[in-house]
């Protein structure tokens, strides 16, 4: 009796400490439904609604994150065939594990107070990563934010990114997996996502990375870069790939007796939402780069802390699967990683908006540039 005490007891400690460390050790991923159904049915126009949208309570469904549908009639009738043939690929492409990276840019009290705060959450950073199928190919692909859509759930031609939210149809990652697989033919297998905070705090995470600038350059007073590499916050590293004013320094840097930079400055030509895309790219691959980086367990613990607080990931994508993704990316030379954008155009809205157009079928473009075969 005494002794099937002590296995009782001993039993009842080992399940203790096992609850301890599942708590304390395990990663407690935020996670959100992604139902490929549900994103096919989208893509087709099929209306349906996700039984698990409670998943994605974290924004609210009175949440003013739409803008006006566009009116075509009123647009330049050429313009238009053009989007309307190049919108929608021609056909799809299954020969990638595909997974899609989202940048929103909600925000709360915590994020950098540089970049203000507003309401609601649309997907500032939108960057797939395709890895070929029995291949070491690789490519990141950048989706301008403003790029033309034609809404699967609404029929609604807008932005891209404002297909990032919830409704009737599926919730915010559902209705831009669908948007993204209209517009490329692209299926996303996995996706993980963060806002401006969890993005400051991955990177604070490394204690930094290395940005290298041609020319020193900056925006107000939210960041300073000097011509060369320097490491960087994260709060630095945010405000660069999100500046949309980049000034540069004209000839040397002048201080006054004060310390004030009476320094010329001018504002960057080109920026735009395409020199975005490749600050966004430019920090994902120095990120992917730190994993080299991983030699201990304590460095690794840090790391998935990091994570645990700064990303959401899809119900599908365990934290094992995870990890070995990035794990095996570790002996990755990431020099050959080729980094796309999507072929797109400005053009001025007749009410004035400015979108991004596409000027090629993503089809045609990704045989163009290697993804297909010709």
């Amino acid at each position: 009796m005494i002794q099937q005490k002590r296995y009782f007891i001993t039993l009842s400690v080992i399940l203790l400490l096992g609850i301890i460390v599942y708590i304390f050790l395990v990663p407690n991923f935020e996670t959100v439904q992604f139902s490929q159904e549900v994103v096919d049915n989208i893509a087709d126009g099929v209306t349906t609604t996700t039984s698990g949208s409670q998943n994605d309570d974290n924004v609210s469904e009175t949440q003013d994150n739409t803008e006006l549908p566009i009116d075509l009639e009123q647009e330049d009738q050429i313009i238009i065939q053009d989007f309307l043939l190049n919108s929608f690929a021609k056909s799809d492409i299954d020969i990638f594990d595909t997974y899609l990276l989202i940048g929103s840019d909600e925000r709360n009290e915590n994020s950098s107070l540089s970049r203000g705060f507003v309401e609601g959450a649309r997907a500032d950073v939108i960057i797939l990563g395709l890895f070929k199928k029995d291949s070491d190919e690789m490519y990141l692909l950048s989706i301008p934010r403003d790029t033309l859509i034609q809404n699967g759930c609404t029929d609604n031609i807008e932005r891209i990114n404002a297909s990032f939210i919830k409704n009737v149809c599926g919730n915010k990652v559902e209705n831009l997996a669908a948007s993204i697989a209209k517009l490329t033919g692209l299926k996303i297998d996995h996706f993980a996502s963060f806002n401006f905070e969890g993005f400051e705090e991955i990177i604070n995470s490394f204690n930094g990375i290395e940005i290298c600038v041609d020319v020193t350059q900056r925006e107000g007073y939210s960041f300073e870069l000097q011509k060369g590499c320097q490491l960087v916050n994260g709060s630095i590293a945010l405000n660069w790939v999100v500046s949309r004013h980049t000034e540069i320094l004209v000839g040397e840097k002048q201080l006054d007796e004060n310390g004030n930079d009476i320094s010329e400055w001018k504002l960057m030509p080109g920026v735009s939402d395409l020199t975005r895309n490749d600050r966004q790219q430019y920090v994902v691959l120095q990120l992917l780069k730190r994993v080299k980086e991983f030699r201990s367990l304590s460095d690794l613990s840090k790391f998935i802390t990091a994570l645990e607080n700064s990303f959401v990931i899809d119900e599908n994508l365990s934290l094992n699967k995870a990890a070995n993704i990035l794990w095996s990316l570790k002996d990755t030379d990431f020099n050959n990683i080729t980094k796309l954008s999507m072929p797109v155009k400005n053009y001025i809205l007749d009410d004035g908006r400015q979108v991004l157009i596409m000027t090629e079928n993503f089809t045609d473009f990704a045989k163009s540039q290697g993804l297909l075969d010709s």
